[in-house]
């Protein structure tokens, strides 16, 4: 019999943590399973250094960057559907359909225009977070998933609420899950590991 999975995204400048987890058994607050931990790349194979299009575009003409971060956008969605379909597949002969995803998100405030972006520095790690997130939510509709957007600084307190867990297991729980998979399960797993489980929760895995 197979068991409906969710998949959970922390991203970064070029990648994402990605944990799948199933809610194996019993509703909450028993914790899912971790059934799959991936790095989903969003740069092409063989790119040397951190992939940051934002800061490769200062100094550009305005024209020429813009066409810079669109084709790197462009780029870095095609890139997170192959790592997403791959992930797909896996679960897919592990007996685990995915049925929507979890995306840790940024403060939510709208970025300036590209031309005030490019002159300070801050922005430009902003707008790159978001330009990675946009690629894991292109992916997302690609493989036809519906994906929730939860903001990482409101991520544990929101967890508690919906998960009616108390914040002590949750902590407890979360821990759980990595000793059972083994490491790597730094904070990028963990917090992907939640918006997994606040996704699923979200979708009727309670």
């Amino acid at each position: 019999m197979s068991s409906p999975a969710a998949i959970g995204f922390r991203a970064h400048s070029g990648w994402a943590a990605a944990v799948a987890l199933v809610q194996a058994g019993g509703r909450l607050p028993e914790a899912p399973v971790v059934v799959a931990r991936r790095r989903i790349e969003m740069r092409e194979r063989g790119a040397a250094g951190p992939w940051q299009p934002y800061h490769a575009a200062v100094g550009l003409d305005i024209h020429e960057a813009r066409q810079h971060v669109e084709a790197c956008a462009a780029r870095a969605a095609a890139q997170a559907a192959i790592g997403l379909r791959g992930m797909l597949e896996d679960l897919r002969q592990l007996g685990h359909p995915v049925v929507g995803c979890g995306l840790l998100l940024g403060s939510g405030r709208p970025l300036p225009p590209l031309e005030k972006i490019l002159t300070a520095h801050p922005l430009l790690h902003t707008a790159e977070g978001e330009l990675f997130r946009e690629a894991l939510r292109a992916a997302s509709r690609e493989c036809g998933l519906p994906l929730t957007g939860f903001r990482e600084r409101e991520l544990h307190a929101s967890a508690i609420a919906e998960l009616h867990l108390q914040g002590g297991d949750l902590d407890r729980l979360i821990t759980g899950m990595g000793k059972a998979i083994g490491p790597p399960w730094t904070t990028d797993q963990k917090h992907a590991a939640l918006a997994a489980w606040m996704a699923l929760a979200a979708l009727g895995g309670r």
